[in-house]
């Protein structure tokens, strides 16, 4: 059963209000809470691992999969591996999302890597949401892996969050893309307190008329720590961008690291990075609306992230 804590949780990291339609797989404390399969979407539990393998149907379309992660245990550290094999000519949509609620004096850890096999002009939209609360010592902690492979003619759409109560934090996301595959990364990541938070992307550009295009956008605040590395290998007649906007607060430190690497000379490459703290003259015109300096920091903050 899924108590009040875990279902608010859900609510926050996959925006589930109630049970979802479609494919689902629901895990709590490192147990499967809840599953349902579709006639074009099996999930299955691995053996030698904990994790699952979910298989989507060429030609599925318009159907969605939620895999949601909830940790409500104290000291409770897990490793999970997820696999997706999307047929060809699929359109689907794929939510996940982790969220942890510790309240307790240890550490509560979730790692996972998810692998992506994206087929033939398949679509993607993945959203990955995180999130942690809770009044405890203990810290909360996430370290996502993702791991892309697109075939001929494919698109991805990523969208990974979090804004909220993550302690610590290491993604790292590969990807490689056959031609004519497409791919779009939206990051929107705040950090306060002495959180501390590492986004690494490496996304090779193997077929000709490959593209990405692979963006964040960051506030840091307190005594906070953020490192943004984005690298971009062009191998082959291609088109790439990859773009790190930041708003830094307090005493916080941002370092962005965007790379190009051009092996082909065809490839079309572009970075761009900019760090700045938010302008004196948009909180006193906010200010002269009646908002707080408070208030229009954190108005102008939200907008930013959207």
């Amino acid at each position: 059963m899924i108590d009040q804590i875990q279902q608010r949780i859900l609510e926050e990291v996959a925006d589930l209000h109630e049970v979802p339609e479609g494919a689902y797989n629901i895990r709590t404390n490192g147990q499967m809470a809840g599953r349902n399969t579709t006639t074009n979407i099996d999930i299955v539990s691995k053996i030698d691992v904990s994790g699952i393998d979910i298989r989507i149907k060429p030609g599925t379309k318009h159907e969605s999969v939620h895999i949601p992660v909830v940790l409500s245990q104290s000291g409770l550290k897990e490793m999970v591996y997820n696999d997706f094999y999307i047929g060809e000519d699929s359109d689907i949509v794929i939510v996940a999302g982790c969220g942890i609620h510790n309240c307790g004096d240890q550490d509560s850890e979730h790692d996972g890597i998810h692998r992506f096999y994206v087929g033939k002009n398949a679509k993607v939209k993945y959203v990955e949401k995180h999130y942690g609360e809770g009044d405890g010592h203990g810290k909360r902690i996430l370290n996502p892996g993702t791991e892309v492979y697109m075939e001929e003619g494919s698109f991805m759409e990523m969208e990974m969050v979090q804004i909220k109560g993550v302690d610590s934090t290491e993604r790292k996301t590969i990807a490689q893309l056959a031609e004519g595959a497409k791919l779009i990364v939206r990051e929107r990541l705040m950090t306060h307190g002495s959180q501390h938070a590492v986004s690494d992307y490496i996304v090779e550009l193997n077929g000709a008329g490959a593209s990405a295009d692979v963006v964040s956008r960051s506030v840091a605040k307190d005594e906070s720590y953020q490192k943004f590395n984005s690298r971009l290998v062009g191998n082959a007649p291609c088109s790439g961008h990859t773009e790190c906007d930041a708003i830094i607060m307090g005493t916080a430190k941002i370092l962005a690291v965007p790379q190009l690497e051009a092996n082909n000379i065809d490839s079309a490459l572009i970075h761009e990075a900019a760090i700045g703290k938010i302008a004196g003259e948009q909180i006193i015109k906010l200010m002269t609306l009646g908002l707080t300096e408070e208030e229009a920091e954190e108005q102008i903050v939200n907008g930013f992230l959207k």
